[in-house]
């Protein structure tokens, strides 16, 4: 197979959907023995064939992507259905996938909007906004609750970066993670039964919830760490403050109206159920369990707050147009969201001085290398890298195995929609990369 340079991968993903409307969903078949050119009428055969692989071993109900260069028609393909009961909808572009922490791009570029907008600066504390988080304190030892003042405050940046020194229970230990869950620190809902619990103890606002964010002690000083954070649920409490309406309302009327997003949901209306996929978990038997049905999702109802860390539903044709926007530097459609450096700001290397990002596990979506720096509620690919998708690449997934990457220099997207725990079950990021590098290969013969 052809070895492909970056500026060579480029070209063909470019070429590969050009020349017509391909916006299509692609059928479920079994995967083909031989990989043959790609055709106008099959433009991403390898990719088509490992989604149809992933459906016919039983990886996942359904799967949905959405590939893009330039400003021609994205590409969807699909396999399976959105749940394995029988009668299930077919899965498709505009089928509704929980994306968990791919929500975070979302409310990071809200961020960016008003730090255009003058109402927010990188480096200011978010004391100026949040008045509780004027005087931090960091925890002595991981084995203790007991802290001492922080050296430096906590600021915009470190907050879209992961560098405020935040916790997370997905990641926390021993008694801060108690403490976090003492306090209802876990802005996120898995399914109803877990749900219930998690309300007895959960603040009822977004500001309730910031205020109590602040007076847990943090793991390290604000700007020497990378760790994966609540740090994007409370710059949710930071824009509705700053921007002077709720923040559901100026996502919704800064982002998602603008770019005619009309399938992003903090809460799935009852309506919308026939095409909302059902969230399944693997038992350590392998065997496939729904955990949150969509008939009877947790989505069905308003959470306690809108999670700006872990919250939305989406569409794969909906995250693609967000991608879209990111690829154009802010534009889409004629529709301009923030200024060109704004957004390639957004999507440059914004850690601290002498802060590198460690990586997370795959579930995370987002390229994994010490080459790899960290944007706004992204990360940024720094160095070309074996199935990355290139120097300038942003990136970031879901918990549920959702990914997605967009690379404005060379102006292609890609999304990736599937549901199920744990997100890292399958390799479904480098299986996709390498499935479209293939395609571009074949095309390059």
């Amino acid at each position: 197979m052809v070895r492909l340079t970056p500026m060579v991968a480029g070209f063909t993903l470019a070429a590969l959907l050009a020349g017509g409307a391909f916006a299509q969903q692609a059928m479920v078949t079994p995967a083909p023995q031989t990989l043959a050119p790609p055709t106008l009428a099959d433009p991403l055969p390898a990719t088509k064939a490992l989604f149809d692989s992933y459906v016919a071993t039983g990886k996942t109900p359904g799967i949905v992507g959405a590939f893009g260069a330039g400003d021609r028609p994205t590409v969807f393909l699909a396999a399976g259905r959105v749940a394995t009961d029988q009668g299930a909808a077919p899965a498709g572009p505009d089928s509704l996938w929980r994306v968990y922490s791919m929500t975070k791009p979302i409310t990071a570029m809200a961020a960016m909007i008003l730090i255009e907008d003058g109402k927010l600066s990188l480096d200011e504390p978010v004391s100026d906004i949040l008045p509780a988080f004027k005087t931090m304190r960091v925890q002595l030892n991981e084995n203790t609750i007991e802290s001492r003042p922080a050296v430096r405050p906590i600021t915009i940046r470190n907050l879209l970066t992961h560098t405020a020194g935040l916790g997370y229970t997905i990641i926390t230990k021993g008694p801060l993670l108690d403490y976090y869950n003492q306090k209802g620190i876990n802005p996120a809902q898995v399914n109803a039964a877990l749900e219930a619990v998690s309300r007895k103890t959960r603040p009822a606002t977004l500001q309730e919830f910031a205020n109590v964010v602040a007076s847990a002690p943090l793991i390290a000083d604000p700007g020497t760490k990378w760790s994966y954070s609540i740090g994007l649920d409370v710059m949710g409490a930071v824009i509705e403050k700053a921007s002077g309406m709720s923040f559901d309302a100026f996502v919704q009327t800064r982002i998602f109206d603008p770019l005619k997003m009309r399938s992003s949901f903090w809460t799935v209306p009852q309506s919308e159920i026939g095409r909302f996929a059902t969230n399944y978990a693997f038992a350590p038997s392998g065997t496939m369990i729904a955990l949150d049905p969509a008939a009877s999702s947790v989505y069905l109802s308003p959470p306690s707050f809108p999670y700006g860390g872990a919250g939305l539903v989406m569409s794969a044709r909906d995250y693609d147009r967000f991608l879209h926007m990111l690829q154009n530097y802010g534009e889409l459609d004629g529709v301009r969201i923030m200024k060109t450096e704004t957004a390639k700001l957004a999507m440059s290397n914004l850690l601290p001085p002498g802060v590198v990002f460690g990586g997370l596990g795959a579930g995370t979506g987002g390229t994994m290398s010490q080459q790899t720096g960290f944007g706004a509620g992204g990360s940024v690919t720094l160095l070309d890298m074996p199935n990355s998708m290139g120097v300038g690449t942003y990136s970031w997934g879901g918990a549920a195995g959702t990914i997605a990457w967009v690379n404005p220099v060379r102006r292609m997207r890609g999304t990736v929609m599937v549901n199920y725990f744990p997100g890292e079950r399958w390799p479904l990021r480098a299986d996709t990369a390498k499935a479209l590098q293939s395609d571009m290969a074949s095309y390059a013969r």
